[in-house]
């Protein structure tokens, strides 16, 4: 352990235009990002936090300030993982704990993770539970997606009609929802017969975190993705028989070091797998996008919702994300 310097900021995040999700309308939501300064070596990492948690900004400004000292000491990411709280403010950390690891060994973030080089994901592309005219517009500007995620409001027969509109524009195109636990367990019965009709490909999170029980005894031919159910590792054994397909982002689980496990378990456990995120610059979605790598749904569109993304950000071409390779780590330009 090497004595270190965190330095904190602050970015108001603001998006191009508000995100209207189940129960919420945002304008942006904002980002804490942190740097590691230590034996002239800098790690950076960012973190949105979980709105539903209570994991606000303020929250993980003041769980950095509480964990100030621990963090300067220059833990490695598994004492991280289980001295402080998993949450943005550890997120953020762990990103910077995986860089910083990078530089100094002069290997990229991937080969020490243990993975393969990373390469270009097919990603969702999101659409607001808009009015459907403003919907449309803006899945005419998604031109080239390859898949794409649409907000469901609760609002049974206008989620209906936003599901329908999705399909019959774009006829061809992979297709999810994302109920943001709008929905109650007693009345997926009737929403499912739309979702089979527009060939949805994935159901986000239809129930309220607490309620999962119910979804035993729906036999749904739609798989079911746990969002908001999935916190951290403890959340995995939890989602059997309920869920088939976990939904896991850095900010809600800690960081890529707990993400990297929570994969496994999932495969171990028998769960699909995907990478998400709420927000975020192209810095966030950097750990993300090598967790990515392993997962069978990708959902990192975030950095294109942002007012003022980073330089050198991830690019979106031909429906996939690209992350430079100088983002975030030691390069590997072979």
């Amino acid at each position: 352990m090497s004595k270190l310097t965190l330095h904190v900021e602050t970015d108001p995040m603001t998006f191009k235009q508000p995100l209207r999700i189940a129960g919420h309308i945002f304008t942006g939501i904002p980002a804490v990002r942190v740097r590691l300064e230590g034996g002239g070596i800098v790690g950076r990492g960012e973190a949105s936090g979980v709105y539903y948690t209570g994991d606000t900004l303020d929250h993980m400004l003041s769980v950095l300030e509480d964990y100030r000292a621990f963090i300067e000491d220059g833990p490695d990411r598994e004492s991280l993982r289980h001295i402080m709280p998993a949450g943005g403010a550890r997120n953020a950390i762990d990103a910077a704990l995986w860089e910083r690891e990078s530089l100094g060994q002069g290997i990229p973030v991937w080969k020490l993770a243990g993975l393969s080089p990373p390469v270009p994901l097919v990603t969702t592309f999101t659409l607001s539970a808009d009015p459907p005219a403003q919907m449309l517009r803006q899945l005419e500007s998604y031109a080239g997606a390859r898949a794409i995620k649409l907000k469901l409001d609760g609002d049974f027969e206008a989620d209906r009609e936003r599901i329908r509109l999705v399909r019959q524009h774009r006829p061809g195109i992979w297709f999810m929802v994302d109920a943001n636990q709008g929905y109650r367990v007693e009345s997926l019965d009737a929403l499912l017969p739309t979702l089979v009709e527009a060939e949805v490909s994935l159901l986000e999170q239809p129930v309220p975190r607490g309620g999962e029980a119910g979804l035993e005894y729906i036999r749904s031919p739609v798989p079911i993705a746990a969002d908001e159910s999935l916190l951290g590792l403890e959340d995995m054994a939890g989602l059997v028989g309920r869920f088939q397909v976990a939904n896991i982002k850095l900010d809600k689980c800690g960081g890529l070091t707990e993400a990297l496990a929570m994969q496994a378990l999932a495969r171990k456990v028998g769960l699909g797998v995907m990478v998400g995120n709420m927000a975020g610059s192209s810095l966030a979605a950097a750990p993300a996008f090598l967790l990515g790598q392993r997962c069978d749904f990708v959902d990192l569109d975030g950095p294109a919702f942002i007012a003022t993304d980073m330089p050198d950000p991830v690019s979106y071409r031909d429906g996939r994300i690209h992350c430079p390779p100088t983002l975030w780590g030691m390069p590997n330009l072979a």
